[in-house]
């Protein structure tokens, strides 16, 4: 399984491509920051993350997306252009047909370092260690984009086992 993991953000959002599958070692694709200028207009910004998201699609031909659930923080702009990336980055995913899987950062905190209360620091050391690279992806926004399709190939994949197993059996009822 192929997942991009993006870590939605107005200024800085992470894109991470790894592959694998549960009980099987990972491996990092690809992973960068798409960067926008808060100088400029934010639908130009959107823009700018829209096409960025494309050609990461285009390029890594994902199985699977996975977007960081928005929560409310304090900064109530930081939220909304949190929340209008994560829309740019739903949109381009479900235009392709492509599955879409929202998880909370505790969830990926737990599921990449066992603790849903972790720090930057320790999803880093932990994605560094998981993926077996040499050195923790920088900025964090980018090991946070590979925590999360490190997440949902571990918990995703597993998620819509079930999910189909469910469907199967309600539709022999």
């Amino acid at each position: 399984m192929r997942v991009l993991g993006i870590d939605p953000g107005l200024t800085r959002c992470g894109m991470g491509v790894v592959e694998g599958t549960v009980g099987r070692p990972l491996s990092l694709v690809d992973v960068n920051v798409l960067r926008t200028s808060s100088h400029l207009p934010v639908p130009e910004r959107l823009v700018t993350i829209e096409r960025g998201i494309d050609a990461w699609l285009d390029e890594h031909r994902p199985d699977a997306v996975a977007v960081e659930r928005v929560f409310a923080r304090s900064d109530v702009s930081t939220v909304m252009g949190t929340a209008q990336a994560s829309g740019i980055a739903m949109v381009c995913a479900a235009r392709r047909g492509l599955p879409i899987a929202l998880h909370t950062p505790s969830e990926v905190k737990a599921a990449v370092s066992g603790n849903g209360r972790a720090d930057k620091a320790q999803v880093g050391a932990m994605v560094t260690r998981i993926l077996r690279l040499d050195a923790m992806p920088k900025p964090a926004d980018a090991a946070d984009a590979l925590a999360l399709a490190i997440t949902h190939i571990w918990r995703g994949g597993a998620q819509a086992r079930i999910d189909a197993a469910v469907a199967a059996a309600g539709r022999k009822q």
